[in-house]
């Protein structure tokens, strides 16, 4: 049974379509072409951080991953997650700062792909807007149209994949009824590898943008869907933290099988 006929299924009930967005709304009113997410990119443990096992550090992904499946043949195919829209805190000298929370298939230890959706949290001159997208990297982010996102709505990120090359993202704003998908397809694999909950500091213009203080961001509802049905939480996943400048700059707690807590610091 694919993992959306029990969940998505009923999101799909009156669905907004997407459509996508090349064009800037306000430079940071709209995610355009030239915004999107990159894969993990590891970097070496700080000599401030503490010597924990499980945890990796990266320049630009912070959150719980999944980095393997539960076997060669039950390979992740969908993967969901819940959380309350941050209010971000831009700090003063910044034209603006940002963040996104998503969930997705890949892009850790298989960077070939992923499979991704989620928000995004800007902070432009004090004042924050935000934005539900779609992705398969290497292409670039999309908007979806039709729904609006305020902090503290409660949002429903899934991802499924139909097949290595095709799949579904869904958002669903719980605080205002308002769902949306957008069904996808590209000529670049997903591997199935890994499953992902994270915040990031995404890229845009080819540079990371500068991180925005988002207070924090638990994902709950946290689970991972394989091949065959197997249902997989965030118990034993990898914690990865983002280091800045040789400072960790979030923490990462995993507090239940379906619960990830990512926090600015």
């Amino acid at each position: 049974m694919k993992f959306t006929a029990a969940i998505a299924t009923a999101i799909l009930a009156s669905v907004a379509v997407a459509a996508p967005q090349r064009g800037l709304e306000g430079r940071l009113k709209a995610r355009s072409a030239n915004k999107g997410s990159r894969p993990l990119q590891s970097v070496a443990r700080a000599s401030t951080t503490k010597n924990q096992t499980n945890v990796e550090y990266s320049s630009n992904w912070s959150g719980a991953v999944l980095v393997e499946p539960p076997s060669a043949a039950a390979t992740y195919t969908a993967v969901t997650g819940t959380f309350t829209v941050p209010e971000p805190t831009g700090g003063s000298g910044y034209g603006s700062q940002a963040a996104s929370a998503w969930v997705g298939i890949d892009g850790d230890t298989y960077g070939n792909a992923i499979l991704q959706t989620g928000v995004d949290f800007t902070v432009t001159d004090g004042e924050a807007s935000f934005d539900a997208w779609y992705e398969w990297y290497p292409d670039y982010a999309y908007d979806f149209s039709g729904i609006d996102i305020s902090a503290g709505d409660e949002i429903v990120a899934i991802v499924e994949s139909y097949s290595s090359t095709s799949g579904i993202a869904i958002i669903e704003n719980k605080s205002t009824g308002q769902k949306v998908s957008k069904e996808l397809s590209s000529s670049s694999s997903l591997g199935g590898i890994n499953a992902e909950w994270i915040v990031e500091d995404f890229e845009e213009d080819g540079e990371l943008v500068d991180l925005v203080d988002f207070g924090t961001v638990t994902f709950t509802g946290a689970v991972a869907k394989a091949a065959g049905g197997e249902s997989v939480g965030v118990e034993d996943a990898t914690i990865i933290e983002i280091e800045e400048n040789g400072q960790v700059v979030t923490d990462v707690t995993i507090d239940s099988d379906s619960e990830v807590t990512i926090t600015y610091v």
